[in-house]
């Protein structure tokens, strides 16, 4: 199938993450983690604007209308996107000296789970993988100590949560109770090492499968509900980090980059730390649903 590739971002982020269609306002949000701040771009007239986050940010999802809920360093924040202001909603005093928020979705219930990650290699596996209830409830949710916590998306029932821990290159699929939130049985799904590349973020389509950036190659892979290989599709910047559906058709798939990520990662290529829209792939998204703390 012949698809095209548009570099949209006009400027390069550092580390790009977490991008976010939002269907009414027909806007498309994303991060740079480490510059920090939060980008906003309109796809009607091509403005793109940036709004400084006050630490390092690792995730947004959508919050009430006008609003983001996001994972700073030490927390979950009620984002203004139009005042550029951030409101603490809950700051867990779990957190590790070296112990940062990184990738999170929300759940099809309107809650937020987002896990943490290291901030230095030496720091081993000290993150942990939350869930974010409304009036600014928290819980660890039992799994592993992790390292780099990403992937994280859900099926389209909410049933599975799809999670990874970066370093270990393993995507997992975990039952989900949509009523709880608890975690159920998790089995290994998709393994990432034969393509020499750690998994980074993900999102699911309208036919439940999982778009997976691999970003050491290149590459994203759309992978069965079942673990199977289904799609590998190139992509023009080196280090592409997270994909998401948007457009009104949600029928674009938007993918982040990164061009120096401060650690491990770092490309000079032009495109690289540019918002990417892919146009002809074939499949839909479905909405993100909003999340209500």
């Amino acid at each position: 199938m012949t698809f095209t590739v548009e570099i949209v971002g006009k400027e390069r982020c550092r580390l790009g993450e977490s991008p976010v269609w939002d269907g009414e306002a027909r806007l498309l949000y994303w991060v740079d983690s480490v510059a920090p701040s939060l980008w906003r771009y309109d796809p009607a007239t091509g403005e793109q604007s940036q709004i400084p986050a006050p630490q390092m940010i690792g995730s947004i999802v959508l919050g009430r209308p006008g609003e983001l809920i996001a994972g700073l360093t030490d927390g979950v924040y009620r984002v203004q996107p139009d005042t550029g202001a951030f409101t603490p909603i809950a700051l867990p005093k779990t957190l590790a000296p070296n112990e940062r928020f990184n990738d999170g979705k929300a759940d099809r219930q309107g809650r937020f789970v987002t896990g943490t990650m290291a901030t230095r290699p030496d720091a081993g596996r000290v993150g942990k993988l939350y869930r974010f209830s409304a009036g600014g409830a928290w819980e660890i949710l039992p799994t592993d100590p992790l390292e780099i916590s990403n992937s994280t998306c859900f099926s389209p029932d909410g049933a599975t949560l799809y999670f990874a821990d970066s370093l270990r290159h393993m995507l997992w699929a975990f039952s989900y109770d949509t009523k709880t939130g608890a975690l159920g049985d998790k089995r290994d799904l998709f393994e990432t090492g034969g393509f020499g590349s750690a998994p980074d973020g993900a999102t699911v389509d309208a036919e439940g499968f999982i778009w997976l950036a691999l970003v050491q190659a290149q590459k994203l892979v759309r992978i069965s509900p079942q673990g199977r290989l289904d799609r590998v599709v190139a992509s023009p910047a080196p280090l592409s980090s997270c994909p998401a559906f948007g457009g009104e058709d949600l029928d674009i798939l938007y993918v982040t980059s990164i061009s120096d990520s401060g650690g491990r990662l770092k490309s000079d290529v032009d495109a690289s730390g540019r918002l990417l829209a892919f146009h002809g792939l074939g499949v839909r998204g479905i909405a993100e649903a909003r999340c209500f703390l």
